[in-house]
């Protein structure tokens, strides 16, 4: 006999139940011949900013972008170490060695799977410009220690909540904690997409604006890192 095969995700049935939203929403886009940024993009933004609680949503293609696109507004560049958890999709690593960082990767803690604050501050180096803890399967990181580490230690914290979208820690939504996050909308994130996105969490509106944008704004970013 076959073995049973349970698929990951069913897309179709997921698509069933908000056939006629998306078909009203698809229907706007098309209609207004606005494919590419434009209002309802905006108007996301907006509502996601704020249902998480966060001064500036900036939309991007997808979660690797979104990474790479915050390190580079935080400046982190070439000679830099970026600690980040072991466990964790290949897109984290790749986002930092993209910035031209070198990723560190620490011990997870075996109960929440998430980088080991303790572990985090043994890896600390005197290159170490910045923090990227992961909330791994919606699970938030253990991010008090991790923050006051940062701060003593004058170290930028970019949470990569690609896979925890309105998960909260001490009551304060993941990914907004530390000033800035990554989110995804890979289809199969909690929050997917009909294809790909994701986004840029950001509080300051100096860091919102050398994230926004396009080619350019991704080209202005590279450049001030």
């Amino acid at each position: 006999m076959a073995p049973l095969q349970v698929p990951f995700v069913d897309f179709k049935a997921h698509v069933a139940a908000l056939r006629a939203e998306l078909d009203a929403a698809i229907s706007r886009v098309l209609d207004s011949g606005w494919f590419i940024l434009g209002p309802e993009g905006e108007a996301f933004e907006r509502e996601l900013a704020a249902q998480l609680g966060v001064r500036n949503a900036v939309a991007v293609a997808n979660g690797t972008e979104a990474l790479q696109l915050a390190l580079a507004a935080l400046g982190i560049g070439r000679g830099d170490e970026v600690v980040t958890s072991a466990l964790s999709a290949a897109f984290t690593g790749l986002a930092i060695l993209s910035a031209g960082a070198r990723p560190v990767f620490v011990d997870v803690d075996p109960s929440t799977l998430n980088a080991d604050p303790e572990a985090v501050a043994r890896a600390v180096t005197p290159r170490t410009k910045a923090i990227v803890p992961v909330h791994l399967y919606g699970h938030p990181a253990d991010m008090a220690p991790i923050l006051d580490l940062a701060r003593t230690r004058g170290i930028a914290v970019l949470e990569d909540a690609c896979q925890a979208h309105g998960a909260q820690y001490e009551g304060r939504v993941v990914g907004t904690l530390g000033g800035i996050g990554a989110l995804s909308f890979y289809p199969t994130k909690n929050l997917g997409a009909l294809g790909d996105g994701g986004a840029v969490l950001v509080d300051d509106p100096g860091l919102a604006t050398r994230c926004r944008g396009s080619t350019a704004g991704w080209t202005r970013c590279r450049r001030r890192s």
